[in-house]
């Protein structure tokens, strides 16, 4: 039992350990997805531990660092319950004029299940909708959304990097853009809302740091970045959405949001797992929108599943131009900005 238990511990550590380390090679940044997994395992193996190591001094040792560990982990995660100030405050009163409400969905290419997203979609009626890994099947059998939202833009691929827009706002300066990767688009357009407003909205789908697909995290990372800075740069409110293959307590998703000025409205309410649909166990937050000053948040929800991996995600928001004086973005350090600068730089 002492063996079975410093093993386990010693695991522990090393995956905690291991996701503090700023290396893009994804056996280190996967273990910065299952950040609660983790702190429910160590507070179960300090329980172990404490109840049924025989041994004082290592059963000491273990406990110290375990309870390190968890002090650690719930750093990390306590921003993303009620316990922590909120990035966006609620709206206080309806503009209906300004106001939008966007669903952010990865299909999962291979699933048929069309008719279900399509209920799913119709039954929450939002502006803006984002379809992900959508190929040429999924774009025939999702045009009937043209008749409620008439502005679009597809781009079906095979890959499982195709997405599809479509929009009830009208669409102005849209283009669809390979910023990092060639056949990996973003994109890039403005929405313009019923009392005129312009907004800026970026829709995002880079590649995850996994074996089976890209084995270091550096051009997700270069990807977020750059679009931080066209972020900051807007002149216009922006919307970044998408699945960003990050959770949302990353060092590269925090850095995303220092550099661009935006808010994570998952930050003071909780952590709307978007992935993976199926296995309850392994769920993480990979599916984003990021905002803005100027926007309040009117409501926030994970919808139904419809076969996907992935939970499709809403948001309705609202801008006010007096928000910004209310909310503030998160503090660039000069290590920031270096590190950054690094990453925008790194050969892909």
């Amino acid at each position: 039992m002492n063996i079975f238990l410093i093993v386990l511990s010693s695991l522990l550590l090393t995956f905690s350990l291991l996701s503090v380390i700023r290396h893009d090679y994804w056996t280190f940044r996967v273990f910065d997805y299952p950040r609660l997994q983790k702190f429910v395992a160590t507070i179960l193996t300090l329980i172990l531990v404490t109840v049924f190591y025989n041994g004082a001094t290592i059963q000491y040792i273990l406990m110290a660092l375990l309870s390190i560990n968890l002090v650690f982990l719930a750093y990390q995660i306590i921003p993303f319950t009620p316990l922590s100030k909120k990035h966006i405050l609620r709206i206080t009163k309806q503009i209906p004029d300004q106001s939008i409400s966007i669903i952010i969905a990865n299909v999962y290419q291979e699933n048929t299940n069309y008719k279900s997203c399509i209920d799913e979609l119709s039954k929450n009626q939002a502006d803006i909708i984002l379809l992900l890994e959508t190929n040429k099947m999924w774009e025939q059998q999702t045009l009937s959304l043209e008749k409620t939202h008439p502005f679009h833009q597809r781009l079906p691929l095979e890959n499982t990097y195709g997405m599809l827009l479509y929009s009830r706002y009208e669409l102005i300066d849209t283009e669809v853009k390979f910023l990092v990767e060639k056949d990996i688009p973003s994109i890039h357009t403005k929405i313009k809302l019923p009392s005129g407003q312009l907004l800026q909205l970026y829709a995002l789908h880079p590649t995850p740091p996994v074996p089976n697909e890209n084995p270091r995290s550096t051009e997700r990372d270069k990807e977020l970045l750059l679009v931080a800075d066209l972020a900051k740069a807007s002149k216009d409110p922006v919307i970044v959405i998408g699945d960003m293959n990050d959770v949302a307590w990353s060092y590269t998703t925090e850095l995303f949001l220092k550099m661009s000025g935006l808010l994570d409205p998952r930050r003071g309410r909780g952590f709307y797992n978007s992935f993976h649909a199926h296995y309850p166990i392994m769920r993480f937050p990979l599916d984003h929108a990021f905002i803005s000053t100027d926007f309040k948040l009117n409501s926030m929800k994970r919808l139904n599943n419809f076969d996907s991996d992935h939970f499709p995600i809403y948001i309705a928001l609202q801008y006010e131009p007096t928000a910004k004086h209310q909310q503030e973005s998160m503090e660039v350090t000069a290590e920031d900005q270096e590190i950054a600068l690094e990453k925008k730089q790194a050969e892909t």
